[in-house]
């Protein structure tokens, strides 16, 4: 998931998973800059989120994903310095933050031609993060309820696949039944870009899962479906998944 950077505008650009290919230079805090792995970004399917009309609960503040929720989304989205145009032609910096929905031309923020450190990115990636805690306060009920580990990894989801996606999905269906057994099978469905299936997406997932039931035992399901969902496309949209409501 990635936030459309313009003054004025509070859009979401969902993007697919991130993989790891080539090489690129990234700045580290008290190492300078390294060449690193560059991260190719899956395929993107584009939903432009509002969010500014979702209220929270009565009395509540917006929860922040704590340090090890930013660990995982930073892990997954991977840090790129410089500007650069991912594989869907948008202008990306930092922790998969787009700039602009197109290619990188020279008009882009000076902060960003120059390059930005790690720790600019950091922060980037909490402001645009802010869209995915504020769905799942809104979306999941009790959501205060929830433990740290499973507030971040569904935020990490949300970030990932979008407000509308999850709004639509059995995973926030089981959640609000307090049917936690079936969370980790609903988790690991979001694996796909069209028909494809992507490593990167499912190491996602586990992760998500792992943080979710941290200092718990992850149950078992067998009775839910096993139909993968492109996360461009989203389950209610999808024919072979909308079968199972």
């Amino acid at each position: 998931m990635k936030r459309y950077h313009k003054t004025g505008a509070l859009l979401i650009l969902l993007v697919g998973s991130v993989l790891m290919a080539s090489c690129d230079i990234k700045h580290t805090s008290g190492e300078g800059w390294k060449i690193m792995p560059r991260p190719l970004v899956a395929p993107p399917g584009v939903f432009l989120e509002e969010w500014e009309g979702q209220s929270l609960p009565q009395g509540a503040g917006l929860r922040k994903v704590y340090d090890k929720g930013i660990e995982l989304t930073k892990r997954s989205e991977g840090f790129i310095y410089r500007i650069y145009d991912d594989l869907g032609g948008y202008c990306v910096v930092g922790y998969g933050h787009v700039i602009k929905p197109n290619r990188c031309d020279g008009t882009e923020p000076e902060e960003f031609r120059r390059g930005i450190t790690e720790d600019r990115g950091t922060q980037i990636l909490r402001a645009d993060m802010a869209m995915a805690e504020r769905a799942v306060m809104t979306l999941v009920d009790n959501a205060q309820n929830l433990t740290d580990g499973q507030y971040a990894a569904l935020c990490d989801f949300v970030f990932n696949v979008g407000r509308r996606n999850f709004e639509r999905s059995t995973l926030r269906k089981v959640l609000n039944e307090g049917n936690y057994d079936r969370v980790p099978n609903q988790f690991r469905r979001w694996v796909n870009v069209g028909l494809r299936t992507w490593p990167g997406l499912a190491t996602r997932r586990e992760m998500e899962i792992r943080l979710f039931f941290e200092g718990m035992e992850i149950p078992r399901s067998e009775t839910d479906s096993n139909t993968l969902i492109d996360i461009r496309v989203g389950e209610q949209m999808d024919k072979s998944a909308s079968e199972q409501y």
